[in-house]
């Protein structure tokens, strides 16, 4: 199941099974204490697995639910011992895909997809929500926030036979711009971006083959494809990049997800080093989920059956040796959630 942070780190958001319950129920991690603990969020019922969560900064976390032929939103928070729920509206759609939390921590937003163009809208954040903010011709996948204040978002777009990355400006009423046109005939995806540094991490057909390249926003050089992103016999997807380096892209870390031979591992890397940095993943790794600190640690959550709500920090640059688990806080003894 998906895991999704907030953008500022402080919360964390799956669908866990089990624990003593009938099936799915909603999580949210606290991460931002000395320790990370979990609350689970259980309604009445069990949830269904294709349900979608996305936390907000002030601890309550948005669920997307199809009931019938709409989507329902909602939110969920603490309450007591049991969960508060407070219903947000519905879209009837046959497909509405949440979007990655916003910069702002409290925005959240969704993609309708129709048969020839894909609608934007902001489901959580404004008193007229859910609201259709704009209509973008083709079909719309992705998203990534290119700056802080939530107001670029680019998407990939499915055109004409091509994908390429676009620019959605929202406060210029949704209107669209290019992003990526590495060549005229060429599929160009973005698959993560880091606002601060301007870190662009793609996905193109232009060299000749799909392979995985780096630019940085606004800059004249073109997008380069090392060849350490492309080791043999494995795929690479980004996780996460480190925040904070402001005008930094080419001491930027980028963690990975690296898939070789029924194995899965993490891999990190800069632009600057022009080399992937290769170890083993935590036991009960929630692969493909990752956090970087202010601080520049590279935290991985994972679940087993002794720990239920961990994070394991990767080694510092230097180092070999295998993840060392952070202590977590054993669930029963977890301080009471409380909304901020």
């Amino acid at each position: 199941m998906p895991f999704t942070v907030t953008a500022d780190g402080s919360y964390a958001a799956w669908l866990a099974l089990g624990r003593g319950t009938d099936g799915w129920f909603p999580e949210r991690w606290t991460l931002d204490g000395p320790e990370p603990y979990a609350v689970p969020l259980p309604g009445t019922q069990p949830e269904e697995p294709d349900s979608r969560l996305l936390p907000l900064t002030d601890g309550r976390v948005l669920i997307r639910r199809w009931v019938g032929e709409r989507f329902a939103l909602s939110l969920l928070y603490p309450a007591g011992r049991g969960t508060g729920e407070v219903p947000l509206g519905a879209i009837e759609c046959p497909q509405l895909t949440l979007l990655p939390p916003a910069p702002d921590g409290t925005s959240a937003y969704a993609l309708v997809h129709g048969a020839e163009s894909t609608t934007l809208w902001q489901v959580h954040g404004s008193t007229s929500c859910p609201d259709l903010l704009a209509t973008v011709p083709g079909r719309c996948e992705g998203g990534a926030w290119l700056d802080r204040s939530g107001r670029l978002l680019a998407l990939d777009r499915e055109l004409d036979g091509l994908t390429k990355a676009v620019v959605v400006d929202l406060g210029r009423g949704g209107e669209t711009s290019p992003l990526l046109q590495i060549t005229e005939h060429s599929n160009d995806r973005l698959l993560l971006a880091e606002p601060d540094s301007g870190l662009l991490v793609v996905r193109s057909d232009a060299p000749g083959t799909d392979r995985l390249g780096w630019g940085v926003l606004g800059s004249a050089r073109p997008v380069r494809f090392p060849e350490c992103l492309m080791p043999d016999g494995a795929s690479l997807q980004p996780i996460a990049a480190q925040p904070g380096q402001a005008l930094s892209p080419e001491g930027c870390a980028v963690a990975f997800t690296v898939r070789r031979d029924g194995t899965t591992g993490v891999g990190v890397w800069r632009p600057v080093t022009k080399r992937l940095r290769q170890f083993a993943a935590p036991e009960g790794w929630l692969t493909g989920a990752g956090l970087w600190t202010a601080d520049g640690e590279l935290r991985l959550p994972f679940v087993t059956a002794a720990v239920p709500c961990g994070l394991a920090q990767a080694p510092e640059e230097d180092e070999t040796e295998a993840l060392t688990p952070a202590r977590p806080v054993p669930l029963r003894l977890a301080p009471q959630a409380r909304a901020r």
